[in-house]
């Protein structure tokens, strides 16, 4: 025993020489620093002391709040020119400075993605959105270790890191229960996270996750709103931060769903704007260049660019069809200004708190342009998502019958904007959300504040930025050098530029020389001054027009266009033609660029419009359920609705027997299949403009039955017809006209035994969740 004791004594005495020193940072995380204490055999003679902690930033490091709300243009808020009321906006502009000509990457998850790490977009997977990724580089949807987010990064610096809202980050098939869930917001930096993990949600029965568990928002709560239970949340996590953590600074991520469709709002809010829009887009652009010109927000002489020649004019809108049109701006309208305000709580909540001094807080007001995925109004947005052809008149028809104009805004719609009022939004440029190759798309108003070291300008900033140059500004003000490798992997380097040199000379020379772009194949380059572009073949306001496009487009003969930003403020005006050796040194960069970020194939952020069979899915092809199987999301569930599967129920009941076997989806679109009053009812909501049933003729005894759904569908998106039987009996076929080719919805789930989220069928809408009160003993499907 004497032997082995000093064996071990001799390893652990060498152990300081192993530990490096504290480190530059170079490495995260930091070496532990060794303890100052002696051992010795006895205890008597050993001596126990504390390493002194380190210190690692400044006394007066900022806390950080970051808030970037979704789909919100160029010309909507007050602050830019626009006719919303965005008072915080507008207050954090007047006490900090504001930018005019910082970018985004035209669509959700590669935006956030390239916040998060400073890194260009497909360079970290992150080409398109998470539902659409495939098996290309650059379009995985997965943001790799090696891009470390500036939240891992302040962590090891001693900052304790929240986010809020959306995260839209993480591959569809891996939100479950079970995982796996490393590319969860948790394991990208953040200690506490609360929100959603998809691309949208509903405001009023939201798809929550606070860091790795499933929760429920309060069920027919008539008060509830997600945005404010966002703030709430915030809020709660500052005083948790103030009463356990006071000396050490915080990040905050902030996102808001806010504005992203569904437009959910509380009427009174959407009330403000009756009829400020009754004179349709086209007017509103003009309205909004003039006062943008007359505010300095636009350089002098900046043109007010066309409306594209495939978008409805407001004129071309019938007389009967104008009162949606207006309902639908009104209700966007009502909701950004809430959202904005539901920001105003968190500053007055920092305020409050004594934090608001030294906090700095970038407000960036979009992560892409306005969207038009509304195409010509919606009560049902992920039509869009579907290329599922439709007209306003089917529209109107399904709107009666839930209740007409009232019912916009509520549970029972998905609704969104005419994509006219999205152009609008972009005001004075080209295009919406999902071009790259147009500002409408890329480019967003920013805001930058921090009281305790800036000093308020009302001058803007100019110079040329994009969301991955927020994470290279932090690192500097911290003082902090990118580290090369995290957590035992190494990095691959930042692409942003930090923009702290404007901050206090809004004439600082530009230093960001070079920033490509691409989403969809609508592309562009900027390099000093000038910038390249081609539309593409994917037209936003027109989905169901743009596959044959995709089908027949070649991306080498694409037609370029060039612009002559420090004359041209708008791309406004075309100098391809006159000045060919510039456009074709330009287009030469854009393919360089492109294959050094990964962004080939270009345009593979439209391969599933082609191949809707290669979504992101399991490998399963069978699955056996309970009745205590939740939230499972739609792509991770069985192709229910989209694909010919047969389900299996074994139920026990008692008389009249009530509640939801299984349902997938939500109010917006979705299938269920349900017991009421003991009647067995099968519904599929085809994306609310179309609804197929069949209910049992009779009552179901009490006891126990076989229930079995088995459904051919002759493809995505295809017809089909549902065989409901009972105990090997047929009660009746559901013939289904059309069915949903990609999904129902962005974060509703697959639940058993219940509908959890919004409810899919309206015959329970007042009785949601509408729990079985029978019980499901087996439930499995089968894909034939």
């Amino acid at each position: 025993m004497r032997r082995f004791m000093a064996s071990f004594l001799i390893v652990v005495g060498t152990l300081p020489s192993l530990v490096a020193a504290d480190g530059d940072g170079s490495t995260l995380p930091f070496p532990p620093t060794p303890t100052e204490s002696v051992t010795k055999p006895r205890l008597e003679d050993s001596t126990m002391k504390w390493p002194a902690a380190v210190k690692r930033l400044s006394d007066d490091a900022p806390n950080i709040l970051i808030v970037m709300l979704d789909d919100v243009g160029f010309g909507v808020s007050e602050t830019f020119g626009g006719e919303i009321k965005t008072p915080t906006f507008d207050k954090l502009a007047k006490e900090g400075i504001a930018y005019n000509a910082f970018h985004t990457c035209s669509i959700c998850s590669p935006t956030r993605a390239s916040l998060l790490t400073g890194r260009n977009h497909t360079r970290i997977g992150s080409g398109t959105i998470a539902e659409r990724a495939i098996a290309f580089d650059g379009y995985t949807g997965i943001i790799p270790k090696s891009a470390a987010t500036v939240a891992e990064v302040l962590k090891h610096y001693g900052y304790h890191t929240s986010a809020f809202g959306k995260w839209h980050n993480t591959p569809a098939v891996e939100i479950t229960a079970m995982g796996p869930k490393d590319h969860w917001p948790n394991h990208y930096g953040f200690e506490h996270f609360y929100g959603f993990l998809g691309g949208e949600t509903s405001q009023w029965e939201p798809r929550l996750t606070r860091n790795f568990d499933a929760i429920e928002p309060p069920k027919n709560d008539p008060e509830y709103h997600l945005t404010v239970d966002m703030a709430d949340q915030a809020l709660a996590w500052l005083d948790n931060h103030q009463a356990f953590s006071p000396d050490k600074p915080f990040m905050m991520y902030w996102a808001p769903g806010g504005v992203h469709g569904p437009h959910h709002i509380f009427p009174e809010w959407a009330d403000k704007y009756k009829g400020k829009f009754d004179d349709g887009w086209d007017e509103y652009r003009k309205r909004v260049h003039a006062r943008q010109l007359e505010m300095g927000i636009i350089p002098p002489g900046t043109k007010l660019t066309e409306r594209d020649d495939t978008l409805e004019a407001w004129d071309d809108i019938p007389e009967d069809q104008r009162a949606f049109q207006t309902r639908l701006m009104e209700l966007f309208a009502g909701f950004l200004e809430h959202t904005d305000v539901q920001v105003g709580r968190v500053i007055d909540g920092l305020e409050q708190r004594g934090l608001r001094d030294n906090t700095l807080v970038f407000y960036i007001f979009g992560d892409n342009g306005s969207s038009s995925e509304g195409q010509r109004g919606s009560v049902s947005e992920l039509l869009a998502q579907n290329n599922i052809p439709n007209t306003i008149e089917q529209q109107l028809d399904a709107l009666e019958k839930i209740g007409g104009l009232e019912a916009l805004g509520t549970s029972a719609t998905d609704n969104i904007y005419h994509a006219g009022w999205a152009w609008a939004g972009s005001t004075p440029f080209k295009g919406t959300k999902l071009l790259g190759a147009y500002f409408g798309g890329t480019r967003n108003p920013m805001v930058v504040s921090w009281p305790a070291k800036i000093k308020p300008d009302r001058k803007l900033r100019n110079q040329f930025h994009h969301v991955i140059d927020i994470a290279p500004t932090v690192y500097e003000l911290l003082d902090i050098k990118p580290p090369s490798v995290v957590n035992g992997i190494q990095q691959i380097p930042i692409d942003g530029v930090s923009l702290a040199y404007t901050f206090g000379d809004a004439d600082a020379a530009g230093q960001k020389q070079t920033q490509f772009f691409d989403n969809n194949g609508s592309r562009a380059i900027y390099e000093d001054g000038w910038l390249a572009c081609a539309f593409g073949p994917f037209i936003p306001w027109n989905t169901p027009a743009s596959v044959p496009r995709i089908a027949a487009w070649d991306s080498a003969t694409d037609e370029w266009e060039l612009y002559d930003l420090r004359t041209d403020f708008s791309q406004a005006n075309d100098l391809s033609k006159t000045n060919p050796a510039k456009l074709a040194e330009m287009k030469h960069k854009f393919m360089q660029l492109a294959e050094d970020n990964k962004d080939f194939p270009i345009g593979a952020g439209n391969w599933l419009r082609l191949h809707p069979e290669d979504r992101v899915k399991t490998n399963y092809t069978n699955w056996t359920f309970s009745q205590t199987t939740r939230r499972m999301p739609e792509f991770a569930a069985p192709g229910i609705g989209r694909q010919s599967t047969e389900v299996t129920l074994d139920v026990e009941i008692g008389d009249k027997a009530s509640g939801v076997l299984y349902a997938v989806g939500g109010s917006g679109g979705g299938l269920t299949v349900f017991m009421d009053e003991g009647h067995l009812v099968y519904e599929y909501n085809m994306m609310i403009i179309e609804n197929y049933s069949l209910k049992s003729a009779k009552p179901l005894s009490a006891g126990e039955h076989t229930i079995t759904i088995s459904t051919d569908i002759e493809g995505p998106g295809k017809a089909g017809v549902a065989d409901v039987r009972v105990d090997g009996e047929s009660i009746g076929k559901a013939t289904i006209a059309r069915t949903v080719p990609a999904a129902f919805s962005a974060t509703e789930s697959f639940d058993v035994g219940i509908d959890l989220g919004s409810p899919v069928s309206r015959a329970y809408h007042d009785r949601r969740p509408f729990a079985f009160d029978g019980k499901i003993s087996k439930m499995t499907v089968q894909l034939k």
